[in-house]
């Protein structure tokens, strides 16, 4: 028989959030948890699904209330993907505040790195699952004015990587893809190459095969494919 696909999407609301929502609504789920620090604006028409709003998730306890939550079955498979992000860009490293560093470190690590603390704990007992991330392709080799920005997401790829050596003992698989940058209107109105640009749906499209691919862990996927 086989076992029933839970989804945990975190950050469903913005461009890349929304797109997340309306595409994994589509995909064959057996529930959904959806979790927001807003009211989501998309109208979900189905039935087997729990929004959760959420608090200021570098806090441990309000991650752990969040996912107290889902309801942990021993033969259930669990995936999530976590669209959590921020930007921060522009300065130099002698310009960069120090609160605009705690604020990268905050958001694109320190939440990633208890979302993957807790859904570690949520997997162990159960079928396996698989977690997502969104990286960037500049955490991979710094650019100037971004210094904040590209180590947060530099540490994210290595607990990625951390997470998907620590998961083979619980059946849990990490990735994580790390696009460039987003083709939403207001990046459209900087970019130059829109070739460069990745849409929302493809990310997703991504993620759902990272989902479907039992070998795939470890791995950070830059978008687009040729960077």
């Amino acid at each position: 028989m086989k076992s029933g696909k839970i989804l945990l999407l975190f950050g469903s609301s913005g461009d890349l959030g929304t797109a997340a929502l309306n595409y994994f609504l589509t995909q064959n789920y057996d529930h959904y948890y959806i979790f927001s620090r807003n009211k989501i604006g998309t109208e979900i028409g189905k039935k087997n699904y729990d929004l959760i709003i959420t608090e200021n998730l570098t806090v441990e306890e309000n991650v752990a209330e969040a996912f107290a939550k889902v309801k942990k079955q021993s033969d259930l498979n669990y995936f999530l993907f976590s669209t959590i992000g921020a930007f921060f860009g522009g300065k130099s490293i002698a310009e960069t505040e120090y609160t605009d560093l705690q604020k990268m470190i905050g958001t694109n690590f320190y939440t990633s790195f208890l979302i993957a603390k807790h859904f570690s704990a949520l997997i162990d007992g159960t079928k396996g699952g698989s977690i997502c991330f969104t990286s960037a392709s500049s955490g991979f080799e710094p650019e100037a004015g971004k210094a904040a920005y590209n180590i947060s997401k530099n540490a994210l790829n290595f607990l990625v990587e951390s997470l998907a050596l620590e998961g083979k003992e619980i059946g849990l698989r990490a990735n994580a893809v790390a696009p460039f940058a987003i083709d939403t209107p207001s990046n459209r109105e900087w970019m130059k190459d829109l070739s460069r640009l990745i849409s929302p749906g493809e990310i997703c499209r991504v993620v759902q095969t990272l989902f479907g691919d039992e070998t795939a862990t470890g791995r950070i996927i830059p978008l687009p494919a040729d960077l």
